[in-house]
């Protein structure tokens, strides 16, 4: 999230816990809720993760261009996500790790990648049972534990790909230092095209863009925190040949450049 403090004035972000059963596929539940006064409007920016979402949401507006409430699905986000937020609304979310969405479903996950869609689409006439049980309840441990049931009867089996997949997503967050697919092959004993395939195939898009989406989320950590020399000695850590590179992809995500956002 993009100027999380600012962010807190307006809205309220928790993380409520889910089942331990689900660990495998699902990296944590979350929740936003806002009350803005009239005439209001705050501008919410996330640079997103290489995950897929299914969120129940509600609200006084419309979101995503979508009547309220909704029980959605969104895919990998390959740009900055932007939602305004006015008005009266809630939303519970569920962030699939890395290839979890493809391994659960079955589905080639590239084909959702940069859509919002009804979760009709997935679980057809039990989405609207969903929606109506998680909006029928005010507090987000409850609506945790209805999500937890409703996952918990749709448990996948076990697929050796995507455990190969997630495996080498952990590996690629953990260390920083590998900036290249050909690194990430080499350590992981595949070739770049099994590589290419598996990730179209689960997480929805090509490991050199992951790759290049985690090294800017360290990025915009790193500055956040003030852990840098200077800019140019960023890019260079982050695996960025030169600072002009860095700095058009980290304006064209961010939304400013990385200079400009360190004095913010």
């Amino acid at each position: 999230m993009l100027r999380p403090d600012q962010f807190a004035r307006y809205a309220d972000l928790s993380r409520p816990t889910p089942d331990p059963r689900l660990d495998p596929w699902i990296e944590h539940y979350w929740t936003v809720a806002w009350n803005l006064p009239a005439g209001t409007t705050y501008l919410s920016e996330v640079v997103p993760h290489p995950a897929v979402h299914v969120t129940v949401e509600s609200g006084t507006t419309p979101h995503h261009g979508l009547e309220m409430p909704a029980a959605l699905v969104h895919g990998v986000v390959t740009r900055r996500f932007s939602i305004p937020l006015s008005g009266e609304g809630r939303s519970f979310g569920i962030k699939f790790r890395p290839g979890g969405f493809g391994a659960w479903t079955g589905d080639d996950v590239g084909g959702w990648t940069d859509r919002v869609e009804s979760l009709r689409a997935v679980f057809g006439a039990a989405a609207d049972d969903l929606l109506r049980d998680v909006l029928g309840e005010s507090s987000d441990a409850v609506r945790a534990k209805v999500m937890d049931a409703f996952l918990l009867e749709r448990l996948p089996g076990p697929d050796p790909a995507y455990d190969r997949v997630i495996a080498i997503v952990a590996g690629l967050v953990a260390d920083s230092s590998l900036v290249t697919v050909e690194q990430v092959a080499e350590r992981f004993h595949v070739s770049v095209r099994t590589l290419q395939r598996l990730f179209r195939r689960y997480v929805g898009v090509g490991p050199k863009w992951v790759l290049r989406r985690y090294r800017l989320h360290d990025a915009v950590t790193l500055i956040d925190a003030g852990e840098y020399a200077d800019l140019a000695d960023l890019s260079a850590r982050l695996g960025w040949f030169d600072q002009a590179h860095f700095t058009r992809e980290f304006t064209d995500l961010v939304g400013v450049p990385p200079g400009e956002y360190a004095g913010r």
